[in-house]
């Protein structure tokens, strides 16, 4: 019985010594990410799955046209998968979403045609984009997904800050047929 307890015990100490180096790899070095959504199309599609590292995220040594995982400036429980179009520093020219959280800055109100009532004339507000060059700050990064077109990304929300950047993309993992590197 003390045999077969010693034998538990140091078993039991080998998976929690696993476990731990497991953890701390995933935690400070890299992991693998399941990509949703179409934000990235068609660089990358839903239930690709990407091999990536953090310790340029965590040295701040990331650079424009890097594929990032991100926690959501909006909802922080959900992480996105975006392309750095801008850093601290550079001038970005956007013309944002109109339900941009943005959109009061960026968006004008032009007074297009006159309606004829029987009060006088009645303007319509016709809301158009207004082209808009943002400096991105000092310690904040401009993400942008490749599917401009359906992608919640800065134009969105502004630039977001490096410290939500986790982890970098190193290349496709799955689907094996479409296996490459990214960036």
């Amino acid at each position: 019985m003390l045999r077969f307890l010693s034998k538990a015990a140091g078993a039991a100490g080998y998976v929690i010594q696993y476990g731990c180096l497991t953890h701390c790899v995933f935690e400070y070095v890299g992991d693998f990410v399941v990509c949703s959504g179409p934000s990235m199309e068609p660089t990358l599609s839903s239930n690709n799955i990407l091999m990536t590292e953090r310790i340029s995220a965590r040295m701040h040594n990331l650079k424009r046209g890097d594929v990032v995982i991100a926690k959501n400036p909006t909802n922080p429980n959900q992480h996105i998968c975006k392309r750095i179009m801008g850093m601290p520093g550079d001038v970005v020219t956007i013309a944002p979403h109109p339900e941009s959280i943005l959109a009061e800055a960026l968006w004008t109100d032009e007074k297009e045609a006159a309606f004829a009532a029987e009060d006088g004339p009645d303007y319509a507000k016709i809301r158009r984009p207004k082209i808009e060059r943002i400096v991105v700050p000092r310690g904040h990064v401009w993400i942008e997904g490749d599917n401009s077109e359906n992608s919640s990304d800065s134009r969105y929300y502004g630039p977001i800050p490096q410290g939500l950047v986790k982890s970098k993309a190193i290349c496709r993992i799955w689907p094996l047929d479409r296996l490459s590197f990214l960036s």
